[in-house]
Order: C-alpha cells, then sequence, then structure tokens
C-alpha cells in the first residue's frame, strides 16, 4: 500500500517556517540529534548522487564568539544553539566510487552500470573548470540547506539562513581547505523571539506557461 504523508503537518512545517534572529541561548541540541536533523537533510537531491556537501558545526560558545564578529556581530551567532556551516567540496566527484558501492549492495545498480557512472564522472570532473564545479556544488548546497532548514522545524527548532559573513576570513579562521567553498552559514535553535512573517509575491506574477512575456 501506497504511503500517504500528513498534508497537514507537511503543510504546517512549510508555513510556520521563518528566519528566526533571537534565539534562547540556554536551549541546546545535542549533537546525536544534529546528526540526525543532517542524516534526513542529506536525503536532498543532488547533480549525479554526489552530494558534494559538508558541514561544519560550531556548537563551543567560544568558537561562536570567534565567528561573531566575521559575520557582523549577528547575535544569533552566539546565542543560537549551534551555527551549521554548509560547504561544498571541489572533490566531492571523488566519493562516487564509495556512493555507487553502496548503491550496487542495496540492488540499485550492477557492478557494469557502477562501472560506467564512475568513469563518466571522472571523466566530466578531472579536468573540468573550477568555475563550473562550483556552480553545480553551489546548487545542490542550496537543496540541502532547505532541507535542513525544514528538518529542523518539523522536530521544534528554528533556522535562519546567513549570507552575511566575510567568506575569506571564515575559512582562515576555521582553518577551511581551498578544496571547499562556503554556500551558507546556518544558525539552529529555540526562538527566543519569532521570527517576522513575510509576504511573497503572488505566483501569477513569477509563473509563465510555455513561454516568457515579451517584456
Amino acid at each position: 500500500m501506497e504511503k500517504v504523508i500528513d498534508q497537514k503537518a507537511f503543510k504546517d512545517v512549510i508555513r510556520e517556517r521563518r528566519s528566526v534572529r533571537h534565539y534562547d541561548p540556554t536551549a541546546k541540541i545535542s549533537r546525536d540529534e544534529l546528526k540526525e536533523m543532517l542524516k534526513e537533510a542529506t536525503l536532498a537531491p543532488s547533480s549525479s548522487n554526489l552530494q558534494p556537501w559538508r558541514f561544519l558545526i560550531i556548537d563551543e560558545q567560544p568558537l561562536k564568539e570567534k565567528l561573531l564578529p566575521i559575520a557582523f556581530n549577528q547575535k544569533q551567532v552566539v546565542e543560537a544553539a549551534a551555527i551549521i556551516a554548509v560547504l561544498a567540496d571541489y572533490e566531492g566527484y571523488k566519493q562516487a566510487g564509495s556512493i555507487y558501492k553502496k548503491a550496487v549492495e542495496a540492488g540499485y545498480m550492477t557492478e557494469e552500470v557502477k562501472a560506467t557512472l564512475i568513469d563518466n564522472i571522472n571523466k566530466r570532473y578531472e579536468n573540468r573548470d573550477r568555475a563550473i564545479i562550483k556552480e553545480i556544488a553551489l546548487v545542490d548546497g542550496g537543496l540541502v540547506s532547505m532541507q535542513l532548514m525544514l528538518v529542523a522545524k518539523a522536530r521544534g527548532y528554528d533556522t535562519v539562513p546567513m549570507g552575511g559573513y566575510n567568506s575569506e576570513k571564515f575559512k582562515e579562521a576555521f582553518q577551511i581547505p581551498d578544496q571547499y567553498e562556503t554556500v551558507m552559514l546556518i544558525a539552529v535553535g529555540k526562538a527566543a523571539e519569532p521570527g517576522h512573517p513575510t509576504t511573497r509575491l503572488d505566483v501569477e506574477e513569477i509563473t509563465f506557461w510555455n513561454e516568457m512575456p515579451n517584456k
């Protein structure tokens, strides 16, 4: 029998998610639960299923204080339970063997298909322009980030995606190798104040059928 998803619960999650900037600094999230949240978030799709996302979780207060000026003194950095830095791995394609090995073991593909896929991926990526790899990885990083924020909301936590930080200083302060590109920071914790409601453009304003308007 096909599993029916609770549509009301799903709609509650997507409608109640807000960008929260004020957190209860006494509320903590265990590392086990953070790992569970990431496990659910990484069910997001990615190009060729290469899953190039990587996560640096900052949950120790002295390190959050270190991050504060790098993130332009946004208070959620030190008040939230954790800051999750979403990174994109330029060499993520090198994990194709491990990824597809699991697929073979699960019965999702044959050894022959695995070998063909890995060969094709290596040919595409080994000499590929870094800017193209970055473009693909940033899309994948955005997908997993959105899924992480919805997972957090479904568990009763709040989040805010942050692009307001100095990425070069962040890489330097936290010794991020050049192999990785920063995607965003995500603060996660218990809201001390609710996020502000926002408005959206009407679907009719942003949707076109079969062709774009001539203007």
